[in-house]
């Protein structure tokens, strides 16, 4: 007699056994390698002497390539032609160095793999392995260490490249621009200190480069650079601070191009004082032809707005400084210009009302802007225009926990096309006093005046500041609470800003200092520091 199985028994079965197979075919994952390659030896050995060998091989637990090898081995002293150095393109567990130079006599030599050395699976890096051989009977064993700091940030972004450079009969300040240094270290992620080590008796430069892309070469448009002023003698017992600063460059305008109708973009690198800028347009110009120039508030671009379009496919402007004259051409093209329109940034109780506008402004009459408070009493203000910025800043006082409404009424502002506004009503709150916080900061051992104490967030960007001829105490009120950042500038030349220093011309960049600690300001408390500046 057959029996049925009941339905509900196979249903288990079939569950069981896709659960079976499921295990079966399921990888077995693990953590992911996190581990860097370990080193196990060297033929020869690593810090042999009397080398005279023409390969050398390093070996490793793991499969390993080289990234970016060009830009992150460096030799010292260099060899003449390079080392031939493997793996490239594929992995393996040995690096291989094929030497062509003749080696110098009674020489350490230091075979620097910066970063370059990385796990074949997650690019673990083995960071700042070196490899080391005297072709005499000893290792140059001399060494010289110190820190390295940014001028303008608390602490640097990223590791600095320290270097010295053989001082010779050859030797010029330009070496960092076109020649590898003949000994390199990196400052260390978290302490900024660095140790450069296998080091030779004899006179050197010593260069810091925040080296963006490893090449061991500085790069004024994108880097950072600091130096040592005076040549260092090796052996020494002192130890030295490198400040970086990047540089400001030349001025140097790019070709410009149409943007916009009506509307010129001139990129450029470098500084520019737009007081002494002339943007001269050589074509053609048709009558009542006007133009503005207006600052990219981000980006080095200037934007070149004329009124009439000259009937010509290309255009040809001079652009002059007091030191440089450039002649650049433009072709036209048939495009839609903007047309008006006008934005408030309201601003808090201690900043300024701004109107900004997306053409250029070129009149503005008061008599259509009103400002009235929450019992509609008209406040009294001023203004002000900024032409490169394109903004015009209304300035009233503000008290807490206030209302004030800003009103833009048709005609209050004229751009260059002679287009007006729409009306305009923006609201400003401002908040109780007891939602603020306060710092009180007292600064002790000051060197010299001027000075500027700035106020910054934890990115390092400028939130409020001072100037001070003689005084040493600050007051930083209506602030929101957050956490802050004190830092103090010798003014050295009286400008009211911080100057930057110059490479070539051996000039440092102004001090700042910093407080140590992190500033926490909260609701409705004063917050009373005392920074001793010694």
């Amino acid at each position: 007699m057959k029996k049925k199985i009941p339905g509900s028994i196979i249903v288990i079965i079939l569950l069981l056994t896709l659960v079976q197979c499921a295990k079966k075919g399921m990888p077995e994952g693990g953590p992911i390698d996190e581990e860097p390659p370990k080193f196990l030896r060297a033929n020869p050995e690593n810090y042999s002497t009397q080398f005279n060998k023409k390969e050398i091989r390093i070996f490793f637990d793991e499969y390993i390539k080289l990234d970016k090898p060009q830009q992150q081995i460096i030799v010292s002293p260099p060899m003449v032609p390079k080392p031939n150095i493997m793996p490239l393109g594929t992995a393996r567990k040995d690096i291989k160095i094929e030497i062509f130079d003749t080696l110098e006599e009674n020489t350490t030599y230091t075979i620097n793999f910066g970063k370059s050395i990385v796990d074949n699976n997650e690019s673990n890096p083995y960071n700042y392995f070196k490899y080391v051989f005297s072709t005499g009977d000893y290792i140059d064993s001399l060494s010289v260490s110190g820190s390295v700091k940014d001028a303008r940030l608390k602490a640097p972004s990223q590791p600095i490249s320290v270097m010295l450079y053989e001082v010779d009969s050859t030797y010029t300040d330009s070496i960092v621009y076109k020649e590898t240094p003949r000994y390199v270290t990196y400052s260390q992620d978290s302490t900024f200190n660095f140790s450069l080590e296998n080091l030779k008796a004899g006179t050197y430069k010593m260069v810091g480069i925040m080296d963006k892309n490893d090449n061991y070469l500085y790069n004024p448009g994108s880097e950072k650079i600091g130096f040592i002023a005076e040549n260092i003698s090796i052996p020494t017992d002192s130890t030295y601070e490198i400040t970086v600063f990047r540089e400001e460059l030349d001025f140097n305008p790019k070709r410009p191009s149409q943007l916009k109708g009506n509307q010129i973009l001139f990129g450029y690198e470098g500084t520019v004082n737009l007081d002494s800028l002339d943007i001269n347009l050589l074509s053609t110009k048709p009558d009542s032809f006007d133009y503005r120039v207006i600052k990219d508030p981000e980006k080095d671009s200037l934007y070149y707005w004329y009124n009439i379009k000259p009937e010509l496919d290309s255009l040809i402007f001079e652009v002059a400084t007091p030191k440089t004259r450039d002649t650049l051409l433009t072709r036209l093209a048939t495009l839609e210009r903007d047309s008006l329109s006008v934005t408030a940034e309201s601003g808090a109780i201690n900043k300024d009302f701004k109107f900004k506008a997306n053409t250029p402004i070129t009149e503005y009459n008061e008599d259509f802007i009103q400002v009235i408070d929450k019992d509609s009493a008209n406040v009294a203000f001023t203004t002000e225009f900024f032409p490169y910025k394109n903004e015009l800043v209304l300035k009233f006082n503000k008290t807490p926990e206030n209302n004030y409404q800003v009103s833009a009424f048709p005609g209050a502002i004229t751009d260059l096309f002679q287009e007006t506004n729409d009306t305009l009503v923006q609201n400003v709150r401002t908040k109780a006093l007891i939602e603020y916080g306060k710092i009180v900061l007292n600064i002790q051992n000051i060197e010299a005046y001027p000075i500027i104490v700035q106020l910054t967030n934890t990115k390092g960007e400028v939130l409020a500041e001072q100037y001070s001829d003689n005084t040493s105490s600050f007051t930083f009120d209506f602030l929101n609470p957050g956490n802050f950042l004190i830092r103090v500038i010798y003014d050295a030349n009286s400008n009211r800003k911080w100057d930057t220093g110059n490479y070539l011309r051996k000039r440092k960049p102004e001090r700042i200092l910093y407080y140590p600690d992190t500033v926490d300001v909260r609701s409705n408390w004063d917050k009373v520091e005392t920074f001793s500046l010694k």
